[in-house]
């Protein structure tokens, strides 16, 4: 193994970790957004009151799990596939594939999202954007949440991606291993 290999197995190695602390964080927030949405149901059922403010901080939790979380789900391979040949195909075949989805589908979407995503966030953190709805919340935090998440997504493709071409040359080993989901 040459110590380009090395480091570059290195590099994936903090991506992962990378996307394991937002993946622990998207976690949590799946906890908290049920205590919240459990809590806002009950005070407006109980004390007929109710603000956009619980009910915005609901959908900016839903953001961030679903936009903190995507990485690291593409790290533990668990992501959205089309299935019309991975599951019968050999082990080589699947990296292959892989390897063609990340350069052709994954990197570039993530790599344009995220550049499309900056200034949105930006416009928003400049002119302090704050909902249109009555008790509404600042907006740049969940705009926010987009780009970095894309962010995320492009990095751990590419940790993905080097980690496939380390195992086409038999350098690392990866359970390719797939089960099309129960319909």
């Amino acid at each position: 193994m040459t110590g380009e290999t090395v480091n570059l197995l290195k590099i994936t190695r903090l991506i992962d970790s990378l996307s394991d602390v937002f993946g622990y964080v998207a976690k949590w927030l799946v906890l908290l957004a049920c205590i919240v949405s459990a809590g806002n149901a009950t005070i407006r059922y109980l004390f007929n009151y109710s603000s956009n403010g619980w009910l915005e901080i609901q959908w900016y939790m839903f953001a961030g799990i679903v936009f903190l979380g995507a990485a690291q789900t593409l790290r533990m391979n668990e992501h959205v596939r089309v299935d019309l040949l991975y599951s019968a195909v050999t082990d080589r075949a699947r990296l292959l594939i892989d390897i063609f989805g990340i350069i052709i589908f994954l990197l570039p979407a993530m790599a344009y999202l995220t550049y499309m995503t900056v200034p949105f966030f930006l416009n928003s953190w400049r002119l302090q954007e704050i909902s249109s709805n009555a008790g509404g919340l600042i907006l740049w935090p969940v705009k926010l949440i987009l780009p970095v998440g894309f962010a995320l997504l492009f990095l751990q493709g590419a940790a993905e991606l080097a980690k496939r071409v380390a195992a086409l040359a038999g350098v690392v080993k990866i359970d390719t291993h797939y089960e099309a989901p129960l319909q």
